[in-house]
């Protein structure tokens, strides 16, 4: 019980954090993007500082429920922060949840109910070796690699939904190596433990997770980014989980046959939770503070009263607006090849 009060705790926290982190990084230059310089910008807005803030209280509470249980029993918990996220994105942008939002919430929840019933996730199995280790950790660093060098040659809207799934794969990486260093501190001390490496790594992942999560914010409205940081972190810390820390889920044909059932329901609830209007609309609101929502007078939606908002293309001036796939005219694209 304990692991499961932490765990969606520390959910609700994350899901918090990453909205008004997300309603912040919009604001940001667009020249800062996967840039460290970012990060230095972000620091001045009080929203995203408060956002990061309750991120590490979320964080905290994933580090004890870790502690107290496995990888795979936590990280399904940890995608209830979706749920969190659109609580709060609905509360801003006073949408209703409706049929397509609780469909989500179930989908979620049924996903991750018979993942842990069928799994039955338990530790105890043989720590893996140091080049287990190490091919495990560079296979889904290689993969996040990949993820944002594909990411720079995309529009946008892509490119964030990349670095979002790449961020994701690091923090799954990084909370499996959060409860091995649990380990090494319960077996060796907090003295020995600095001697190794996990621990660095942990810092290391989370930096370059920040810059990545925080950059895929900048670069285009929240459904965009959390569905997809939110369905590869469990992934990546369950498959890190049973590839070097020795937890052990059930093989037998019926429990697999579940368990892929149980991930499936709950990419799909959060595919689902993530692309409700709710989470566009507050976005949307943040990121145009001289005028209404989106039904409002001067968007873009055919009839408005706005002369030339009904111009595809143009906004309520007339003047031509740039598709919202097409990459920002920033410093750092303008005149380049990408």
């Amino acid at each position: 019980m304990a692991v499961f009060l932490l765990a969606v705790g520390a959910a609700c926290c994350l899901g918090l954090g990453f909205v008004l982190q997300q309603h912040a990084a919009q604001r940001a230059p667009g020249a800062d993007l996967l840039r460290w310089r970012l990060l230095l910008d972000l620091c001045r807005m009080p929203e995203w500082v408060v956002g990061l803030l309750v991120m590490v209280v979320g964080l905290v509470l994933s580090a004890l429920a870790l502690d107290h249980g496995e990888v795979s029993l936590v990280e399904p918990l940890l995608t209830s922060n979706l749920v969190f996220a659109m609580a709060l994105a609905s509360l801003i942008s006073r949408q209703r949840l409706g049929r397509s939002g609780w469909g989500g919430v179930l989908l979620l929840g049924a996903g991750v109910t018979a993942f842990i019933l069928a799994g039955n996730p338990q530790g105890g199995g043989a720590v893996a070796s140091e080049l287990r280790h190490w091919l495990v950790f560079g296979i889904v660093a290689g993969l996040a690699l990949l993820l944002v060098s594909m990411a720079k040659r995309l529009p946008l809207f892509e490119e964030a939904t990349l670095l979002a799934l790449a961020a994701g794969l690091l923090y799954g990486l990084q909370d499996a190596l959060t409860r091995a260093s649990e380990i090494l501190i319960d077996h060796e001390g907090v003295a020995a433990t600095l001697h190794h490496w996990e621990p660095y790594a942990v810092i290391g992942l989370g930096a370059v997770g920040l810059l990545l999560v925080q950059s895929a914010f900048e670069a285009a409205p929240l459904r965009m980014s959390l569905p997809a940081l939110t369905a590869a972190q469990p992934l990546a810390g369950i498959v890190c989980a049973v590839g070097f820390l020795g937890d052990r889920l059930e093989v037998t044909p019926a429990a697999l046959t579940w368990e892929v059932l149980g991930l499936l329901a709950m990419v799909a609830g959060v595919v689902v939770i993530g692309r409700h209007p709710a989470m566009p609309a507050a976005c949307e609101g943040a990121a145009n503070p001289d005028g209404p929502g989106p039904d409002g007078p001067g968007s873009d939606v055919p009839g408005s009263d706005v002369p030339g908002s009904d111009v595809p293309g143009s906004d309520a001036s007339g003047t031509e607006t740039p598709d919202p796939g097409e990459r920002r005219p920033t410093a750092r694209h303008r005149g380049t090849t990408r």
